[in-house]
């Protein structure tokens, strides 16, 4: 199955569990859709946009359920990163996991993304 990831603060992601959906965080809400990266973005978007910042998931979402609200935009460098344009409802979820900082300052990424 194809997946995309999230990474979010743990307590939202626990809230949009309890609802069975997620409505995005505060900056995918200002955007008008929900932010996601591929295995290969993940890394250079929880450095860029969540530098050194603990208390987070990452979460896998299978694209298969998730449709035409799915739409794959040119962001940095012109990489197509994928955005949804709906909520995301829990049970395209794959699995989701704590997200750690290293000792080194960096997350340290689940295997499973390897």
């Amino acid at each position: 199955m194809p997946l995309i990831y999230k990474i979010a603060d743990t307590p939202l992601w626990h809230a949009a569990v309890a609802a069975s959906r997620f409505d995005g965080s505060a900056h995918d809400v200002r955007d008008g859709f929900i932010h996601f990266s591929t295995a290969t973005q993940a890394r250079e978007t929880a450095a860029k946009h969540f530098a050194g910042q603990s208390g987070l998931v990452l979460a896998a979402i299978d694209t298969t359920t998730l449709g035409a609200a799915l739409k794959w935009e040119a962001s940095r460098g012109g990489d197509l990163f994928p955005h949804l344009y709906a909520p995301l409802p829990m049970s395209a979820v794959a699995w989701s996991k704590p997200l750690p900082v290293g000792a080194d300052g960096l997350h340290v990424f689940p295997l499973e993304m390897v």
